[in-house]
């Protein structure tokens, strides 16, 4: 007697036509249907290692690029992401976050490719948020950065330089 409705139920389901379900982005001609989705802009975020660290952990420059050409630097970290702008090769970004798949990172640049103070990203911020500074922001594809945080100083505001040791200035005087 349980079974009855269960088999009804059945055998109404038989007698429906399938639907079918459609999820590609292009049609039978090959063109881009008009309801694919294109991300929006994803601002860099600085600060995200804390208020104990600069705004952005590393600097970096471009690799895998030959003389000429250009890195480009995207609105989101996405591959159909717009265009903002671009790194010239061996250009030099501060590198402040990253995607969480670890495959783009976000970073703050000067168009001439040097790091600028004037970013406002080498000391501490505090609460995390994003960057909205003087300099260009975006996203760039991780397989094209070395990171050089050690090997060229970031920029420090003289007044957050240490003092030279005890030792330097007296020896500094005595031999004036």
């Amino acid at each position: 007697m349980r079974r009855t409705p269960f088999l009804f139920c059945l055998a109404l389901a038989a007698c429906g036509e399938p639907a079918t379900v459609a999820n590609r982005a292009a049609d039978d001609n090959g063109s881009i249907a008009a309801d694919v989705v294109t991300p929006g802009a994803l601002p860099v975020r600085v600060g995200e290692l804390g208020a104990n660290f600069r705004a952005c952990g590393a600097a970096g420059t471009t690799r895998n690029l030959k003389s000429g050409e250009i890195l480009p630097v995207r609105l989101a970290p996405y591959d159909n992401a717009g265009e903002k702008g671009g790194v010239a090769a061996g250009g030099r970004f501060f590198v402040c976050s990253r995607s969480l798949d670890q495959k783009w990172f976000g970073i703050v640049y000067e168009e001439d490719g040097a790091l600028a103070e004037r970013c406002g990203v080498s000391e501490p911020v505090t609460p995390r948020r994003d960057y909205e500074g003087p300099c260009r922001s975006g996203w760039v594809q991780s397989a094209f950065v070395k990171l050089i945080a050690g090997e060229t100083p970031i920029p420090t505001s003289p007044a957050a330089a240490p003092p030279p040791p005890p030792d330097a200035a007296l020896n500094t005087a005595a031999g004036a």
